[in-house]
């Protein structure tokens, strides 16, 4: 079977074809090419699968074998996959996700995909949605205790729960403390959840850094970076167009204020492919 590395402002994933061939049980596949277990260096794996409701269909599995709901970073590759592969001509279509359908629109120079821009959609910020165990209707810049710390903290859905913390400087922080205390904080995030650490540098500028649920610290992650910029303009702290800095490189945001959608655009570039042999790993789904 072959697969295609992909990096996405240093998120890295392993994209495979699930349209013309059989796979084998996807949680083990998903434990195989990840860097625990293959040795590539992956924050996980993706599916581009045939869709009822869309040009593709993405299905996205974190290192632990456990299916994902979206990531950013990711969908935006799907589209560079999709169109250097030939899978499609088009430079926009809609893919399907858990967190909904989104709208991908490439920029393309001699027949690749160089850049390419993600609504990722509509900042969900029901607490029945995210779920969060409170009787808010919204969870804005509440105040919550993390051991020592309080943070005020903004919880945001879109089709996986992120939440976000503005903090001084993000550089020192200790971000596997607070963020592995965050993830497993189950009273409150039933489900866990992906935390952001940000850091204003002025009104058109964060600086963020990412703890994935069931990962640790990653080197980026662009709903995270979505889930920041969210919570900078509804607490009216940033602009609705902003730079987002981090370990794996800066994205570009904007907050459509009439549509209420999120736009991030960024380069993807791909690392390497192979082929791997999954005889070894009993038929699955």
């Amino acid at each position: 079977m072959r697969f295609t590395k992909m990096q996405a402002y240093g998120n890295d994933y392993v994209y495979i074809d699930a349209i013309n061939q059989k796979l084998p049980n996807l949680n083990e596949l998903a434990k195989y090419v990840s860097d625990r277990h293959f040795g590539i260096g992956s924050d996980g794996m993706v599916l581009i699968c045939p869709s009822n409701v869309a040009d593709f269909r993405m299905r996205i599995f974190n290192p632990d074998g456990s299916e994902a709901e979206m990531c950013g970073n990711a969908i935006r590759s799907v589209g560079k996959y999709v169109y250097d592969h030939g899978f499609t001509d088009k430079t926009e279509f809609y893919v399907e996700t858990l967190g909904g359908i989104k709208k991908l629109t490439l920029f393309c120079e001699n027949g690749k995909a160089v850049n390419i821009k993600a609504d990722i959609g509509c900042p969900v910020l029901d607490t029945s949605v995210i779920p969060v165990n409170t009787e808010l209707a919204e969870f804005i810049d509440q105040p919550v205790t993390v051991e020592d710390r309080v943070f005020n903290i903004t919880a945001v859905s879109w089709g996986n729960p992120h939440v976000v913390a503005f903090i001084d400087d993000v550089d020192s922080f200790d971000v596997d403390r607070y963020g592995k205390a965050l993830e497993y904080m189950t009273s409150l995030f039933p489900n866990k959840t992906n935390v952001t650490f940000a850091q204003l540098v002025d009104r058109n500028c964060i600086k963020i850094r990412e703890w994935e649920r069931g990962t640790g610290e990653t080197i980026a992650c662009g709903t995270g970076c979505c889930t920041a910029v969210t919570a900078g303009v509804l607490t009216g702290i940033c602009d609705r167009h902003v730079t987002v800095c981090q370990i794996g490189g800066d994205l570009d945001i904007f907050y459509d204020e009439e549509s209420g959608h999120m736009y991030m655009t960024g380069v993807s570039n791909t690392v390497f492919e192979a082929d791997i042999d999954v005889s070894f790993i009993p038929e699955g789904e």
